[in-house]
């Protein structure tokens, strides 16, 4: 009899092997989910800028900086949270690069993730805050697609239960990650009892989290990074009390796990900034190569579909400009841009006004002009226009 035999019916299994090998690749069902996550969170995020006015195709620019970002960040952060592992007595520093065995902080991967999206966004020109609302629900539903990685690497879960549906545990093997030891007759063994699915719990608090950012931004209109405020502290609430389930080993402060700690401080910073930043919504109208082409608001019926069977791939704009979403209505049905007044100025956040490219190309909707450089300098100095942030 193994142990496998002593855990009731009524529980919820866990895979026995979380690695699968392609020849000489190991292919690692974390890194699956992790990847399925970020897709659909591009997914998300694409379609929220698209909304706001941003030209298709930025999210994977985007993306380009931070995801990679994130996974460096990440990685830091738990190295620095768990440096005896590294460089404690018996560590290895070098295993702190050996990112395939496991060991990335969320907290880490949300803030190098926020500075390759920062990078991005200076260089298209588009204001942060804008990707950043544009993120919030893709980033959750992310982390709950990634959850299902600890599933099958058997972490990630509570103390023991008697609840209907507590987890089963494999006994995992060091010598064969990814794999769970197996007794005599070749079955996976299963540690005692049943346990909590703390991360089932995060996966599902998590995807309410979509639930309550996409909900309250449509009815709030939320701007300003408000909306991603939003989402911090949605899942900094459910992170307190989850972690407080968990047994795994992980370093602690006043006999409080860290990163208990570490979700108070942030949901506190997200609610400051949450009620002390007002404002509405941010839209953008691309300027140069996508002026002349404003989202399509026509039925299917009035699609010329000879320009479908020779696609083009559209010319990045060079940059954006900041106006309401009344304006932005109004230049998706005229496809006018709306001129720059003093009333676009955001003195509050930073962030930038009015045009973001030289004047001339914010005026490419005007009849062409032979003037001198110098009058069109006069001119954008007199409207207030200013050269994009694209390499700064």
């Amino acid at each position: 009899m193994t142990l496998a035999s002593l855990s009731p019916q009524a529980a919820l299994p866990s895979p026995s092997t979380a690695v699968w090998q392609l020849g000489p690749v190991p292919i690692r069902a974390y890194a699956l989910c992790i990847i399925a996550g970020i897709v659909l969170a591009c997914w998300v995020t694409e379609r929220r800028l698209r909304q706001r006015g941003v030209a298709p195709g930025a999210v994977l620019d985007i993306a380009v900086w931070a995801v990679p970002a994130g996974i460096i960040g990440a990685r830091i952060y738990h190295v620095i949270t768990s440096p005896e592992k590294y460089f404690g007595a018996g560590g290895d520093p070098m295993k702190a690069f050996a990112i395939w065995e496991g060991g990335l902080g969320i907290w880490g991967a949300v803030a190098g993730g926020a500075v390759g999206a920062w990078i991005a966004a200076r260089q298209l020109g588009i204001p942060f805050s804008v990707v950043a609302d544009a993120l919030a629900p893709g980033l959750p539903l992310a982390q709950a697609v990634g959850r299902v990685g600890n599933w099958f690497n058997n972490e990630l879960f509570g103390a023991r239960t008697t609840l209907p549906w507590g987890l089963e545990i494999h006994r995992m093997d060091p010598d064969n990650p990814g794999h769970a030891l197996r007794d005599d007759a070749g079955q996976p063994i299963l540690e005692p009892g049943l346990y909590q699915p703390t991360f089932l719990y995060e996966a599902l608090w998590n995807l309410g989290v979509v639930a309550l950012v996409l909900i309250l931004d449509r009815r709030l209109k939320l701007g300003r990074g408000r909306a991603f405020a939003l989402y911090v502290m949605g899942y900094t609430v459910g992170r307190f009390w989850i972690e407080l389930m968990r047994t795994d080993e992980a370093n602690q402060i006043l006999g409080v796990r860290l990163n208990v700690w570490t979700a108070a401080l942030v949901f506190l910073g997200a609610l400051i900034y949450f009620v002390r930043v007002r404002g509405p919504r941010d839209y953008l109208i691309p300027l140069g190569a996508a002026t002349t082409t404003p989202p399509p608001t026509s039925d299917l019926s009035q699609v010329d579909l000879s320009e479908r069977e020779t696609p083009a791939r559209a010319a990045a704009p060079e940059g954006y400009r900041v106006v309401s979403e009344e304006q932005y209505a109004a230049w998706r049905d005229t496809g006018v841009v709306p001129p720059t007044s003093a009333d676009d100025a955001r003195p509050d956040d930073g962030e930038p006004s009015g045009d973001t490219v030289p004047a001339d190309v914010a005026s490419s909707d005007d009849e062409p002009t032979d003037e001198p450089s110098a009058e069109r300098t006069e001119r954008a100095d007199a409207t207030g226009a200013r050269p994009a942030d694209r390499d700064s």
